[in-house]
């Protein structure tokens, strides 16, 4: 039992969750470069135990619970931190109005109304019949994937001033994402019902 809990995997994830308060506490103190740095070593991480899992054959059921909730936290983490204006206190003393920052609220509630909407509905559907085939869809790790891209960018806007010009497009970008891969989850997981329907039809 042991052995299938303490693996190289499991303990990066568990790495990755102990970095979410480091990067929010670099934010606090608008210690950008550093929450930058931070926020890319989460990601490598993540990287990292997928890859072990594969080579070393070290999938865990523990593992496959713990991985994406440690990205969903990290990401939706992530944008609350930056929408908070304070974070960009530092800023204004120098600008009033800090270009384009922080993160827009419209943004970070697109981003976690997706994902209270996925979970209360797998629920909902777990509850009802049973069903526990949920797996993200192509759309749904695109969309995951430029949450991350759009943090590492945001970090940069901040770090650098005279970038933040491509801020409205990333915002732009991670919002019809978030609304599009939330609607075509509804499909998917249509699809997987029925997927899992078929068989258990045929056999009867």
């Amino acid at each position: 039992m042991a052995s299938k809990v303490v693996t190289v995997p499991n303990i990066l994830t568990v790495v990755r969750m102990a970095l979410i308060p480091v990067f929010v506490g670099a934010l606090y103190y608008q210690r950008f470069g550093w929450a930058l740095v931070v926020f890319v070593a989460a990601g490598i991480t993540d990287g990292l135990d997928g890859l072990f899992a594969r080579r070393f054959n070290q999938f865990s059921q523990l593992g496959q619970i713990l991985d994406p909730i440690a990205d969903k936290l990290l990401l939706v983490t992530s944008f609350i931190t930056l929408s908070m204006p304070s974070i960009m206190a530092a800023s204004a003393l120098v600008q009033p109005h800090p270009r384009h920052l922080p993160v827009p609220f419209w943004v970070t509630a697109a981003v976690i109304s997706r994902d209270v909407f996925i979970v209360v509905g797998a629920a909902t559907i777990n509850i009802v019949t049973g069903f526990r085939g949920f797996r993200p869809s192509w759309l749904g790790k695109a969309n995951t994937v430029i949450q991350i891209l759009a943090i590492v960018l945001i970090l940069v806007a901040a770090s650098f001033p005279p970038l933040r010009g491509y801020l409205p497009t990333v915002y732009t970008t991670v919002f019809a994402c978030a609304v599009i891969s939330g609607a075509h989850y509804v499909f998917w997981v249509s699809k997987l019902l029925n997927e899992d329907r078929k068989p258990r039809e045929a056999a009867r």
